[in-house]
């Protein structure tokens, strides 16, 4: 893939060292066992894949170069670049402003920006009513566009099964911006419905069966179908896409559901399934899966915690948070800050989003055996330096010489 010039300041060169010593020894990404890392009296396995994607490394290159390319400007940001606090802090800093927050809500008025201004689109991309709006103002939204190419690749797949006459079910978190952009462009082509999870894909398979009344649907879905929407005939041929940074099994087992139930009712075998059923397979993103199959070969590792870091409205992040508390203990940062001492660590709850602090958290075996891993949006640095502060607070850090040496790194040490 292309290699992005990513700001050193989000780098940490013991871990590039360490993915690429993994990425020698397993070119074809089989091997997703974590990569221990022995400082004595803490044992840290490193998941095999974590961090940047290729589509956070596309917007981040984009957003710097047209920094520094237009000092002279004013720059907006329509949302979040990625959900990452420290990203959009640097971004913020240089003076960069955002339009709207992760919601959609308005933070800038779009009336105070005019020809002259950039507008950037984040790597979730956007809808097309907002498209509209910004090129009305006269503003060249494809010049100063990051959305990640696999979240387009999932809009030309919508479009390609929409002609073919197939509404569209979105796999998504209806206030998440890449499902409300990904929405937009299905349903201009094509009926559309987002479900959230598996309870809503039962829910909707009950209209599909013509189990309820379809007034129901309008009610239950309220704000998730398209314009028009019409239950009794839009439910008939069906297509599955999904919210890139989703649970991948949790999509597989949606569409495999529904397409069970399609089959189940129309009295269709695997000649004609395609009659009502697209083949939408080739959506799910390789940097969701790699990081979620990193994580499921991790735990299959004795350990007595996990820490995953990252964005906390980070959807990807929390559904790795999702995968580890199933096994065990696990805490959620977004800084080596919020390790607050060898016995305390502050931990965000992945679904209310509530911090908590949490005491005796490291407990008492040692070597302490820790899992680590973080999101597609959290920077490498911020990685190590939660390993650093591990270190420091169970008096191990001069053993990262040794232990960087195994990867062919000398760390600088602060």
């Amino acid at each position: 893939m292309k290699q992005f010039n990513v700001p050193s300041i989000y780098r940490s060169e013991l871990i590039s060292a360490i993915k690429n010593k993994r990425r020698l020894q397993d070119k074809l990404k089989k091997d997703f066992s974590p990569t221990l890392l022995d400082f004595g009296a803490v044992q840290i396995f490193l998941a095999r894949h974590f961090g940047f994607c290729y589509g956070v490394e596309n917007a981040i290159e984009i957003a710097f170069n047209i920094i520094e390319a237009h000092p002279d400007r004013q720059i907006y940001l329509l949302s979040e670049m990625i959900h990452n606090p420290q990203v959009n802090a640097d971004l913020a800093q240089r003076g960069v402003k955002f339009l709207q927050d992760t919601y959609g809500r308005q933070l800038i008025p779009f009336d105070q920006i005019t020809s002259e201004d950039i507008v950037v689109i984040p790597a979730f991309g956007t809808t097309l009513e907002v498209e509209a709006l910004l090129h009305k103002k006269g503003i060249q939204t494809e010049k100063y566009n990051t959305t990640c190419p696999f979240v387009e690749k999932v809009w030309n797949r919508s479009e390609q099964i929409a002609r073919k006459g197939y509404s569209i079910v979105v796999h998504g978190k209806p206030r998440h911006e890449e499902t409300r952009a990904t929405f937009s462009h299905a349903s201009a082509k094509t009926p559309t419905v987002i479900v959230n999870d598996m309870h809503e894909a039962s829910l909707l398979a009950a209209f599909i069966r013509a189990e309820r009344s379809p007034l129901e649907f309008y009610e239950l879905f309220k704000g998730k179908y398209s314009d028009g929407f019409d239950v009794e005939k839009d439910l008939r041929c069906l297509g599955v896409v999904n919210q890139t940074t989703q649970l991948a099994s949790e999509t597989q087992a949606i569409s495999d559901f529904l397409k069970k139930t399609i089959k189940d009712h129309y009295g269709l075998d695997d000649t004609n399934l395609a009659e009502h059923f697209a083949d939408t397979r080739d959506t799910l993103c390789y940097a969701t899966n790699d990081n979620q199959s990193a994580v499921s070969g991790m735990l299959d590792t004795e350990a007595d915690f996990a820490i995953v870091v990252g964005g906390y409205n980070s959807s990807n992040t929390s559904h790795l948070v999702e995968l580890c508390a199933e096994k065990l203990p696990t805490y959620f940062i977004n800084h080596a800050s919020r390790i607050l001492s060898a016995t305390a660590i502050e931990t965000c709850d992945w679904q209310t989003k509530k911090i908590s602090r949490v005491d005796g958290f490291m407990g008492e075996r040692r070597p302490a055996k820790i899992l680590i891993t973080s999101g597609a949006s959290c920077p490498d640095s911020i990685v190590q330096e939660v390993i650093y502060r591990l270190l420091d607070l169970l008096n191990c850090k001069d053993k990262i010489v040794q232990v960087a040496a195994q990867f062919g790194e000398e760390p600088i040490i602060d």
